[in-house]
This record gives structure tokens, sequence and C-alpha cells, in this order.
């Protein structure tokens, strides 16, 4: 079926081509962007960060910093190309399934499986939407692979299910997104070792609403949005696509809430120990010179003169010589400068 789908956390249609023939790397010693080392390991892009999230390739801090600005050692290039069946080996570990190809790995209908990921069983590691904006949950291949070679499991996939489990489903059960937020706020955390990305990363999955008033400081607030890891790009920020992911990655369970509130706390406490938000500098008042006009409070124009008491009463005798005159039409012509008269039409 053709159609236009939108991907999140998933995983894209290319992969980069090899690198030729006779193709150096960097000297050992050196560090690589995670572009590059996608390109070196012959992975797409998502590939690599989803094999960076779950461990399978291990980074470094990066040498300007270590707050989150991670790269990737040229010896762990070395270590993963040097393994038999490099790079297949490397995407097999990090392929994903959907409900369809998972529930025939597993030998199940694809009802039981979806009960499977409703009941946590099986837990998404990724997500995007369809052409009709429904969620599609992922899976990793080798997590579903395991579920079902483990004997303990052979009751679940061939028996009925039990009626305390149907109970739940019945009652509207579904923690495939509550599972793939714990999940994603671990690879967020394990990424960086800075406590305002740290707080960023649990701010991320809470209500704008409950971490303003978590974070009540401006400052602190903002210097906290900065470092919230990036929504997908592709999104605009309005439209029933971004709401719908907005959703997924929003806690909603009020323990999952009450946790993710404490944990917030905690980083917040620990970010303002270890550096405090930058807050503007206070503007001083600049030194006058010696001489120099008086300036009003803004400092923009120096201030007026004292009236002169002399020129003021010499106003005052000229607005009242013309109070003697009659109440009338206002004469037309012109003004002299001793005088009201006027001039013949």
């Amino acid at each position: 079926m053709s159609g236009k789908t939108t991907t999140l956390y998933t995983l894209s249609a290319q992969a980069p081509s090899a690198p030729p023939e006779g193709r150096h790397g960097a000297p050992p010693g050196t560090t690589l962007t995670f572009a590059r080392a996608a390109r070196e390991l012959r992975l797409r892009r998502a590939e690599f960060d989803l094999a960076v999230d779950l461990g399978r390739i291990r980074t470094v801090p990066g040498e300007k910093d270590g707050n989150g600005g991670r790269r990737v050692a040229q010896e762990e290039i070395e270590r993963l190309r040097a393994d038999e069946g490099f790079p297949e080996n490397v995407r097999e570990r990090v392929r994903t399934l959907g409900t369809q190809e998972g529930a025939e790995l597993m030998g199940v209908t694809t009802a039981r499986f979806t009960r499977f990921a409703r009941l946590g069983l099986v837990v998404p590691v990724t997500f995007h939407l369809n052409r009709y904006r429904a969620v599609v949950w992922l899976y990793l291949a080798e997590e579903v692979q395991r579920f079902a070679t483990d004997a303990s499991n052979a009751p679940l996939l061939t028996g009925r299910t039990s009626q305390g489990l149907r109970d739940q489903l019945e009652a509207g059960l579904d923690l495939r997104p509550r599972n793939w937020r714990g999940r994603h706020l671990r690879f967020l955390l394990r990424r960086t070792e800075d406590p305002w990305a740290r707080a960023g990363a649990m701010a991320s999955l809470l209500d704008p609403h409950l971490v303003a008033e978590l974070v009540p400081d401006p400052y602190e607030r903002a210097h906290l949005d900065r470092h919230r890891p990036d929504r997908p790009a592709a999104l605009l920020p309005d439209s029933p696509a971004a709401r719908i992911t907005a959703d997924v990655m929003t806690a909603e369970d009020p323990d999952e809430i009450d946790w993710l509130r404490a944990c917030l706390e905690q980083e917040v406490a620990a970010a303002r120990r270890h550096r405090p938000a930058p807050r503007p500098t206070p503007s001083l008042s600049p030194v006058q010179p010696p001489g120099a006009a008086p300036r009003t409070r803004r400092g923009l124009h120096p201030a007026a003169p004292a009236p002169d008491p002399a020129r003021r009463r010499r106003l005052l005798r000229w607005l009242g010589r013309g109070r003697t005159r009659p109440c009338g039409p206002a004469p037309r012509g012109r003004h002299r400068a001793a005088g009201v008269s006027s001039t013949a039409p």
C-alpha cells in the first residue's frame, strides 16, 4: 500500500554506501562524531543511534566538554570491524520488527502479540506514525526471539490467557507508551552525566505546566529547556502528528508522574550545586564626567532647564491683555507681534 509515512524514532530507509576498498580510518587515539562513525561502520544513522542507546557501541565524552557532546573512539570502530560478520552482525542486533513480523517470529497471531505488548511482556524500542496517524510500535528482534524461546513463556504462547489478564485488557490496560517512555529515558540518561541535561531529559516526559510549577524560576526553566532532548524535526509544531507524538512522550499515570517529579526535583537541585543557571548581569549606571549635563532617570536626555521667572511674568501680562476683548468670532487675518488685528480680506 502506498502512502506517506511519518517516521519518529525509527530507522531510516536507506543505508550509506560502504567505504572504498583500501580506505584507512582515523589514527588511533582520535575520536569521531556520530555521523562519521556511522559511515565508518556502514550503518544507517538511526541504526547507529539505536546501537549507541542499547550500549552496542561505546562512546566517550567529547574533547571540549563532557556535557553530552559524545563521540566514538577509533579503537571502538576497529573493535567492531574486527568482529566476524561485520557489519551484518551489528545490524542484526538493532533490527526492529512490527506487530506482524513479531507475531510471525513468535508463531502467534497478531492479536495475541498485541496483547503481550499491552501487558508489558514485550517492550517497544521505537515507534512511528503511519499514513492514518496511528502509532506503530517496533520491537527489537532479538528480544522477541528471546521471549519466544523461553520455556517459561510456553503457556502464554499456546494456552488461554488467564482471566485476570483478560480483565486488565478489557479495562483498557496498555503499557506500551509507558514502557517506551521508561526505556527512552534510560537511553537519554546513558548519553550524559551533566545534571542539567539529565534534568532536561526528565522534564521532556512531563507536562510543561507541571515543569513550570516544579521549576518556578524563569532563568532556571529557560536553562532547563535548552538542555531538553530534541523532538522529531520533521513534525510541524502544531500539526496533528506532533500532538499525537507529544501524547506518547508525556507521562499520564499518577505513579509515573510522581516518580518523574521526584527525580526532576533531585536533578535540578544537583544541577544548581553543580552549575547555577546563567542570569543577566545588572547594568551599572555610567559615571558622569565632571561638568557634564545632568541626565534624567533613564539617562537618555539631559534635564530641562528651570523656567525663567521674568519670562513667565511677561507671558502672563501678554495673555491678560487679550482678556479685555469681547467674546465673538475669532478674527481673521494675520497676528502682529504687538497685538491682535485683522486685515481686509
